[in-house]
């Protein structure tokens, strides 16, 4: 086995087409390598191809075309290993409410072939906060606690793989700190976490590696910092000790005024210095109180890298 938690090569999925519309191409011969104990990001705008590529991964939609290799077994290939690799925390509240989460997760347990001397349900469910509401019918629980047993599903046969589909989508800021301790706690024991979100400060905090898709391709894959090191803009942010009349401008600087009064003039240092930044403001007459710096953050390379031509 490589180094590969997942090894993607030339993936394609094309859907038929709607009443007098040609076939649709969701995924365009998508090449991925996903390292083993790592926690990596899948991003990209709606209707990406992100929400495909998963369902082919949890063996819920046949590709077209390519190779799948899920914990060094190919998914034609021995179908059953492969889904046994991979649990999956799909975004939906996909839970029958008349089911208990003890039963909920015998009942999963039972489908991946988990012996009963091998399942942990008790266990999972103190992991994810809901011992306590073991034997409560599901659709008695909180929306909360509902992605809560969904996390817990998807840990019951002890993958060695997860998959978070936008997690945190709509949950209370005490939900998502306990599913990122989680998360956390789980990769440090070996697990791979692939994660697709919309909330781009967390793939930034919490992703060793990035793939970037759009329209079905892949635009990017990096290490996070090696993402965030291709775009050389930094915005420098002027509070001014005075009034601002005139704003300050100059070739290469987009200037802006912020809600504050701050003036923020966002620029590339491979063609504009800070000395030149600084002389600008003061060319507008701008008598600076305090000024600091901001470094590109995932959100501009996602912007750059996904943005129409």
């Amino acid at each position: 086995m490589s180094g590969n938690a997942i090894e993607i090569e030339g993936l394609r999925k094309t859907y038929a087409g709607q009443k007098g519309a040609g076939p649709k191409e969701a995924l365009k011969g998508i090449d991925l390598a996903i390292p083993q104990g790592s926690v990596f990001g899948l991003l990209g705008p709606n209707g990406a191809g992100k929400s495909t590529l998963i369902n082919i991964l949890a063996g819920l939609v046949v590709k077209t075309a390519g190779t799948v290799r899920i914990w060094g077994f190919d998914q034609d290939v021995n179908p059953r290993q492969s889904r046994a690799a991979i649990g999956v925390m799909p975004q939906e509240l996909n839970l029958d409410p008349f089911f208990t989460p003890r039963a909920a997760l015998e009942v999963q347990a039972g489908l991946y072939g988990v012996p009963k001397s091998q399942r942990r349900s008790d266990e999972i469910l103190e992991l994810v906060g809901l011992l306590d509401k073991a034997e409560s019918y599901a659709r008695t629980l909180s929306g909360g606690m509902r992605r809560r047993l969904l996390l817990a599903k998807a840990l019951v046969h002890n993958p060695h793989i997860l998959v978070l589909d936008e997690p945190t989508a709509g949950v209370d800021i005490e939900l998502r700190q306990m599913l990122w301790e989680n998360v956390r706690k789980l990769n440090q024991q070996g697990m791979t976490i692939i994660l697709t979100t919309h909330y781009l400060e967390e793939a930034e905090e919490m992703c060793d590696e990035i793939a970037i898709i759009n329209n079905g391709e892949k635009v990017a894959q990096d290490s996070t910092a090696n993402l965030l090191g291709r775009i050389d803009a930094k915005t420098m942010v002027i509070h001014p000790a005075s009034e601002v009349t005139t704003l300050p401008e100059g070739p290469g600087m987009e200037v802006t005024r912020r809600a504050d009064g701050a003036i923020a003039i966002t620029y590339r240092t491979a063609e504009v210095s800070a000395d030149a930044v600084l002389a600008a403001a003061h060319d507008a007459g701008i008598s600076i109180r305090d000024v600091k710096t901001e470094e590109a953050d995932l959100q501009d390379v996602f912007l750059a890298l996904t943005r129409a031509d």
